[in-house]
């Protein structure tokens, strides 16, 4: 047998990997759906239509690549918006947020965590008494409140346990609304506060968050912990932030899971700085690049007040942490 000629057709010719040419156009999503996010549980969102009362489960859509969806966001969507059972949207579009609520986790400096977006009002959830509040914790809150404009309110919980008057001292004078609730108290004068507002309430396990939602709107069924009598720390009953139509529907609340820690790690210096308003006319006396805990920092001498000096500690206490440094 004599060897067999090879021809053209015995050469193996790589097909193209695809037909369609790829293009840079994206499809316009300009006139989808817009729809507000009102919760977020395991990468699927459930979302309300505005100018609607129907409710759509969604996914976030590939091409938002690592953009991060949470509860307060307004998005567009695309696909089956009926709601029913099994159906699912895709979220095409994140809207630019008028403000967003962060925080880094301490564990980790490097990772920014992302709580809310679009909100009102922070109300920042304390027990009088077990767990114990700390001051340390409201003003961290207070300076991402300030920082991205949003009005603070100061909750304390449990009042049958304890005065809450000399907790709040410091913050007498700052113009921070604040208001003291117990169990089975009348609420009217906090529904008040909440009313017309997109309020996210920030606490500590265990201070009574999921308490007061489930007293604020009936049918919120949030579950509720103890506080461990070792520790004195709340134990996490709520997992994931969710938003609730307050009963007299002219405003929401946002309950989130409690937190363990609240850093600022990424918050500019200045920033931080800029949210201790009662000091900035004496930091204009202060030296050129004052760390302002020095010797020459001109707040050692112009501040006297012991409540404003246990405010000026706190600063300290955050500007001293490594995480903070210029």
């Amino acid at each position: 047998m004599t060897p067999r000629e090879y021809d053209e057709d015995d050469v193996r010719i790589r097909p193209k990997r695809s037909s369609r040419p790829r293009t840079k156009d994206r499809p316009d999503y300009t006139t989808a759906d817009l729809a507000r996010v009102i919760a977020v549980d395991r990468g699927r969102c459930t979302c309300l239509l505005e100018n609607s009362e129907q409710l759509i489960n969604a996914m976030k859509a590939r091409e938002l690549g690592k953009k991060s969806v949470v509860v307060g966001d307004l998005v567009r969507v695309v696909g089956d918006l009926s709601g029913a059972e099994g159906t699912l949207a895709r979220i095409v579009v994140v809207e630019p947020r008028r403000n967003v609520l962060t925080r880094t986790v301490e564990d980790d400096a490097g990772f920014e965590r992302m709580i809310v977006s679009n909100v009102d009002q922070i109300a920042i959830v304390l027990a009088v008494a077990n767990p114990e509040p700390r001051h340390g914790f409201v003003d961290r809150a207070l300076v991402v409140a300030f920082d991205q404009g949003i009005k603070p309110l100061i909750v304390m919980t449990k009042c049958d346990l304890a005065d809450p008057t000399e907790f709040l001292a410091p913050y007498k004078d700052l113009g921070i609304d604040h208001i003291a609730v117990a169990r089975g108290i009348d609420l009217t004068e906090l529904r008040s506060k909440l009313a017309g507002k997109r309020t996210v309430l920030l606490g500590h396990s265990g201070v009574g968050k999921s308490t007061l939602v489930n007293a604020l709107v009936e049918s919120a069924n949030r579950a509720t912990g103890d506080v461990n009598d070792v520790t004195g720390r709340g134990r996490h009953t709520s997992s994931s932030a969710i938003a609730l139509e307050l009963n007299e529907k002219n405003g929401w609340i946002i309950d989130t899971p409690g937190v363990r820690s609240f850093g600022l790690a990424h918050v500019e210096r200045s920033r931080v700085i800029g949210a201790f308003a009662e000091f900035k006319e004496a930091i204009e006396h202060c030296p050129r690049n004052c760390s302002h805990d020095e010797v020459d920092c001109a707040l050692n001498s112009m501040i006297t007040d012991p409540a404003a000096l246990a405010r000026l500690s706190n600063l300290r206490g955050l500007l001293r942490e490594g995480k903070l440094e210029a």
